[in-house]
């Protein structure tokens, strides 16, 4: 594994209106890492501040620090995810008139689902409920500002795809879930402007702790990236 080395998280990429997007963030840290991860944020990623990737004195793990505080770590981690079978494109695109956080959101500024940033500056992925399926999706454009200089989609933002879809389908849109564990693996990285379906879908749930599942799928309906997360609801005052 790589260290001493930074990364910071600009203003767009906030998730709350005053720390990273966890999926981001995420997908930020796993980029030095050598093999597959498991990225657990310990803290609220802060934003426009230079942040140490280091190697923790076992060296079995990278530690994302501000200062002498440790915001995430990256731990050695495979995983298997038996993906669903995605909606059309047409039909995550039509489900949208009944997105969860056109009512209500916790993080309405959000880079990834937050209703309140414009095109071209959010994701704006609005994973909505799909008949008579046991599952959120989004129809995504991917905008030229998320690409790299071969025409597709840079890894930290399919992390990022992956992660508000999840937040949506254990109803963290109105509890305010905070994500606690997230992997991801990324199969191949989708063109920008290729219209894609991303979905969520809960695992499994304990008390205020949810799994979930999501997916992005290109064009063609084919799996690019899966990812699995447990999202933490807070407690309640």
């Amino acid at each position: 594994m790589a260290a001493n080395r930074f990364l910071m998280i600009g203003r767009r990429f906030c998730g709350p209106p005053q720390s990273g997007n966890g999926g981001y963030t995420a997908g930020m840290l796993a980029a030095a890492a050598a093999q597959p991860v498991e990225i657990r944020l310990i803290r609220p990623p802060p934003l426009e501040k230079p942040l140490e990737i280091r190697e923790d004195p076992e060296g079995s793990r990278l530690l994302l620090m501000d200062g002498e505080e440790a915001v995430a770590s990256a731990t050695p981690k495979t995983f298997e995810l038996e993906a669903p079978r995605p909606p059309a494109y047409a039909e995550a695109l039509a489900a949208v008139k009944n997105f969860a956080g056109f009512r209500e959101h916790a993080y309405p500024s959000c880079f990834v689902c937050g209703p309140e940033r414009a095109r071209g500056d959010g994701m704006r992925i609005f994973a909505s409920p799909i008949g008579g399926r046991d599952l959120v999706a989004a129809a995504w454009l991917p905008d030229p500002s998320l690409g790299g200089a071969d025409g597709k989609v840079l890894p930290e933002f399919m992390w990022a795809a992956l992660d508000c879809p999840g937040f949506f389908a254990c109803g963290g849109g109105v509890s305010g879930a905070l994500l606690g564990l997230y992997a991801a693996r990324i199969h191949r990285r989708v063109r920008i402007g290729e219209p894609c379906v991303v979905v969520g879908w809960e695992l499994s749930r304990d008390g205020r702790k949810h799994w979930t599942g999501t997916a992005v799928y290109d064009e063609a309906g084919e799996a690019c990236g899966l990812a699995t997360a447990t999202w933490i609801e807070p407690k309640k005052a």
